[in-house]
């Protein structure tokens, strides 16, 4: 049996079941992507954006769903300890593809801002949530996305009206919980209006040892003038399989920096489509991954430049030990409508061992002739004359690579706005290349 040939009977035996537990804008397109999921099936490593992670073994295991929006036995304020000091946010948590609400932040939003389930949102103001729902993950571009689409029930909702600017950053915690090897569909829709201003923490944690499958699908529309920080962090377990899709369009002057950290998984797959669609668009993409043992990490992002003096700037750093795998694919399109682009694509990898591999593809397209863009990627292994000076001064080795390991990896950090995120991961950082970081210190999801 073809891997996708269970989702497909699955969504055939289970749609109105499917339909029953979720609001109707999400239904309205439910149809539509499963025929687009049934048509494509998943992609092979043929396929150009999926040539590094073999997607149908991913999808093969037999994992169960929560469908029937049964109740998950866990208060996630209770177990989760872990914070960022000396930042203060407004903490929020999705438990699997579900957001809890039986507790909310003390600390209020401002006016007009919403953050709630994706859910209860479409049911309550299904306007709303139609205007954006699904219009930029394109079904048809991509089989994740049209199964997240297909299965998807809830999910979080962020909105932010025009000229608003949210002060406390907001933290959101996914959890995967479950007794049982779990596949979980999380849908993220963000909408920032004109002028809006926002920062954002996602942090991805398993609390079980189990085997889980997760599918993420994150829209965010950043309108005129606006800005929009999306930092994304996983720490899960060697049992986990993350594929998450990011979607982003920004319009005239508007500014978003997204940064994606890899410090400890399973299997992660992480896409970027980033469309700067009006004139003095800016965005700052990073990427930060450390990964050992079996781990793999694949990053593959599309920057499309449509418009005139828009700026994008890439930097994804890897730090591979035993037999990781990494993989970076980026490709900047400027099409020929968007002169006076400039574009910088930066790709640099550190192989500590002999067995980690790396596979990197910096790609520039463009169409325009009055442009400023850059691309370039570098594979390498850590400095032997460093190594000699740093033992010579009575530095081990071991601590020495792990001085050359940190000094690398620092780059992509120090690009991060939130000084305390900034100063946190610094530590997460440090405690991964010494070993020492399974789980969040102080949190008892672990235990």
């Amino acid at each position: 049996m073809n891997s996708e040939q269970q989702y497909i009977d699955l969504y055939n035996e289970a749609s109105d079941m499917l339909k029953r537990h979720a609001a109707d804008v999400l239904n309205a397109v439910r149809d539509r992507a499963f025929a687009d999921f049934k048509a494509q099936g998943f992609p092979t490593r043929k396929v150009e954006r999926y040539k590094y992670t073999d997607i149908p073994a991913l999808f093969a295991p037999d994992y169960g769903l929560n469908l029937n929006r049964l109740e998950i036995p866990l208060n996630p304020y209770d177990t989760f300890k872990c914070d960022v000091p000396n930042l203060s946010t407004s903490l929020y948590f999705v438990v699997n593809d579900s957001f809890y609400n039986k507790m909310l932040p003390q600390a209020g939003l401002p006016e007009g801002v919403i953050v709630d389930s994706l859910g209860h949102v479409a049911t309550q103001k299904p306007g709303l949530i139609a205007e954006y729902y699904a219009r930029i993950a394109d079904t048809r571009e991509d089989a994740i996305t049209a199964l997240n689409t297909m299965f998807a029930q809830d999910g979080l909702f962020v909105y932010v009206p025009k000229h608003v600017k949210i002060d406390r950053a907001i933290q959101v915690i996914n959890i995967l919980r479950a007794d049982v090897d779990l596949m979980v569909n999380r849908r993220v829709l963000i909408v920032m209006e004109q002028g809006a201003e926002a920062k954002f923490l996602f942090c991805d944690h398993a609390a079980d040892n189990r085997k889980f499958l997760s599918t993420q699908v994150i829209e965010a529309y950043v309108a005129e003038n606006a800005s929009l920080e999306l930092n994304c962090l996983e720490e899960t377990h060697l049992k986990n399989t993350r594929l998450s899709n990011v979607y982003i369009e920004q319009q005239a002057n508007s500014r978003v920096n997204h940064n994606v950290i890899t410090l400890h998984n399973g299997v992660t797959r992480n896409r970027l489509d980033l469309v700067l669609k009006g004139e003095g668009a800016e965005c700052h993409c990073n990427g930060c991954v450390v990964a050992d043992k079996e781990q793999h990490v694949d990053n593959n992002t599309l920057i499309d430049h449509q418009a005139p003096h828009c700026t994008s700037n890439e930097l994804y750093k890897y730090v591979l030990d035993d037999n990781a795998v990494g993989a970076f694919a980026g490709r900047v399109l400027v099409r020929q409508e968007a002169q006076k682009t400039i574009s910088q694509e930066t790709n640099q990898n550190l192989c500590a061992t002999k067995t980690a591999h790396m596979y990197t593809q910096p790609m520039l397209e463009i169409y325009a002739d009055d442009v400023k863009c850059a691309h370039g990627s570098t594979v390498g292994q850590l400095n032997d004359a460093a190594m000699f000076y740093m033992q010579q001064r009575g530095i081990s080795k071991k601590e020495a690579k792990l001085l050359l390991e940190f000094a690398f990896i620092n780059e992509v950090i120090d690009k991060m706005e939130l000084e305390p995120l900034r100063d946190r991961l610094h530590h997460l950082v440090e405690k991964r290349f010494r070993g020492e970081l399974d789980k969040c210190e102080g949190c008892d999801l672990c235990k």
